[in-house]
């Protein structure tokens, strides 16, 4: 089963823009920005994917990638 990978860290890498500033004009607290950065959440709103879109200049699929070989957090049932 494949897996959803955040790549929030290398484009606000491009973007030359801290966690704070994307925070800020985000309005998503440092917290959760750090968590979405690193990969570590289950679920994101479209509206805070928009929110974030907008700040950075960009599409979704340059957060979002999509890798059907990797090994997926979620069980089966």
């Amino acid at each position: 089963m494949g897996k959803i990978i955040l790549r929030l860290d290398r484009v606000m890498a491009d973007r030359k823009i801290s966690l704070k500033e994307l925070s800020d004009r985000v309005g998503v607290s440092n917290v959760n920005l750090s968590k979405m950065k690193t990969g570590r959440i289950s679920a994101i709103r479209f509206s805070t994917l928009e929110a974030i879109c907008g700040a950075l200049n960009c599409q979704p699929g340059d957060i979002l990638e999509y890798d059907p070989n990797a090994p997926g957090d979620r069980e089966e049932g």
